[in-house]
């Protein structure tokens, strides 16, 4: 595709040395989401899904260039998945809807055995108080997609006990795993229905309603 070839041909200026420095990486990333995107498309998705969305910015580039501009950072990284993982926190910080796309690619090909970590806690450790459900479901989908395990129910558990965007991301992991036919156990169950749902909350109401109507009837 054409803007494939832009895009490498934008990165190629960069030396090696620009993969040593998380900074440095934001503002390159921040410069090529623009890329193959008509200026008028940009500018009219910015206006309605930026601040409404909860992001501070949807600039609306394509999946495929996100997920090649991801796979530049992971292929010229040389290992140092570590400095991938501040960069990663400064994507959540800046909070871009392309930001917290290109979160989700770059949490979900690190090498989480080597290093120790686990996707889900610094998926979790990276959200703000409140946060868009889309950004939520899109991180979680690209975890499940590429073959992570899903969080142990006791973890989950432990989630719901914490903030409330923290219970909520319970509730959408769990929902995720059942349409993977992961079923809760009826405690995981009893835990998500004690978790405060906003009465505006129309998309998680519904799936905690999906949740309960498996729980066997007492």
């Amino acid at each position: 595709m054409k803007e494939y070839a832009v895009l490498d041909e934008f990165l190629s200026k960069y030396q090696d040395s620009v993969h040593t420095s998380e900074k440095k990486l934001l503002k390159i990333i921040r410069e090529a989401y623009p890329i193959g995107i008509p200026a008028l498309i940009m500018k009219s998705s910015t206006d309605r899904l930026g601040a409404s969305a909860g992001y501070s910015f949807h600039l609306g580039t394509p999946d495929g260039l996100l997920r090649r501009l991801a796979s530049w950072l992971i292929t010229k990284n040389n290992g140092n998945h570590r400095l991938l993982l501040k960069l990663n926190k400064k994507l959540w910080k800046r909070h871009g809807r392309e930001d917290v796309a290109l979160s989700a690619i770059i949490i979900a090909n690190l090498d989480h055995a080597s290093m120790e970590t686990n996707p889900w806690e610094i998926f979790r450790l990276s959200l703000r108080k409140k946060e868009p459900i889309d950004g939520l479901l899109l991180t979680i989908e690209e975890l499940l997609r590429s073959g992570r395990e899903m969080p142990s129910e006791n973890l989950r558990m432990d989630w719901s006990k914490k903030r409330l965007v923290d219970g909520h991301l319970s509730i959408l992991v769990t929902y995720a795993g059942m349409i993977r036919d992961v079923v809760p156990s009826p405690e995981m169950i009893a835990c998500l229905e004690n978790i405060k749902i906003p009465s505006n909350d129309s998309m998680i109401t519904r799936i905690m309603d999906k949740i309960s109507k498996i729980r066997p009837q007492e």
